[in-house]
């Protein structure tokens, strides 16, 4: 069980099936919104002189934050009046449609099976929240060879001329290849690690496999950091930090 002992796991755990808890949307004014809009704030440096428009979020292994971290980075930076689109495409373990209560009829799946269908017959968004969704839609029996399809290529080329910023939510590079291969497509990847949870080895595995495939890693978000004592700020930090691992 990693680096937690067995009931924090089976809490992370049950936390996950629940969906990703949306901080920065209930509690705008807590430390940890503050620590996301510092993240958009580092990302939008991180562009100059180069456009990114899409983002991949990933970990090392299970449970270390990755659909908490687009989730709520991507209500961030919706927050600054673009068109920003969160793409489940962890074809294994969904979450985003927990998190946000969405319908999971259709979704990417549904897309990638018909491509006479449009994105924006599909894609859903939230007046409330100012963002757009786009779902895992049904579990398929072949997550890898449709994320690696000529369609899904298409489609991401597409939603990239539709939308300011789409973050694609995969899962971790180290369980599946799904990461590697949309790291490939997409302007830059953001590795999440989770402190006293992810060893060392294991996160040098997975930075590893994406600059095997010449990912642009942005960064990396150390999750699960403790405040000084005494602050009273909660348990959970983020920020960009520099991309060696």
């Amino acid at each position: 069980m990693f680096g937690l002992g067995k009931n924090k796991y089976k809490r992370s755990e049950k936390e996950q099936r629940l969906g990703a808890p949306l901080v920065t949307y209930y509690e705008p004014k807590s430390i940890i919104s503050e620590q996301y809009r510092t993240l958009r704030t580092n990302l939008e440096f991180a562009q100059v002189g180069n456009q990114v428009k899409s983002i991949a979020i990933t970990s090392s292994m299970p449970m270390e934050g990755k659909s908490t971290t687009s989730a709520n980075l991507g209500y961030t930076m919706g927050q600054t009046g673009r068109n920003v689109l969160i793409v489940d495409s962890d074809l294994r373990k969904p979450t985003v449609h927990r998190t946000f209560k969405l319908n999971n009829e259709q979704g990417l799946t549904t897309l990638l099976a018909n491509p006479e269908l449009k994105f924006n017959q599909v894609v859903q968004k939230s007046k409330e929240l100012g963002l757009y969704f786009l779902p895992s839609g049904p579990i398929p029996p072949n997550p890898a060879e449709l994320i690696g399809s000529p369609q899904m290529s298409a489609l991401m080329e597409e939603l990239g001329e539709n939308f300011d910023m789409v973050i694609y939510d995969t899962p971790p590079v180290n369980s599946v290849t799904d990461a590697q291969i949309i790291s490939t497509r997409v302007d830059g990847v953001i590795m999440v690690v989770r402190q006293d949870y992810a060893r060392k080895d294991q996160v040098k595995e997975a930075k590893q496999a994406l600059e095997n495939v010449n990912a642009n890693i942005l960064g990396v978000i150390l999750n699960n950091v403790p405040f000084e004592e005494g602050k009273g700020y909660g348990y959970y930090a983020y920020g960009l930090e520099d991309d060696e691992a």
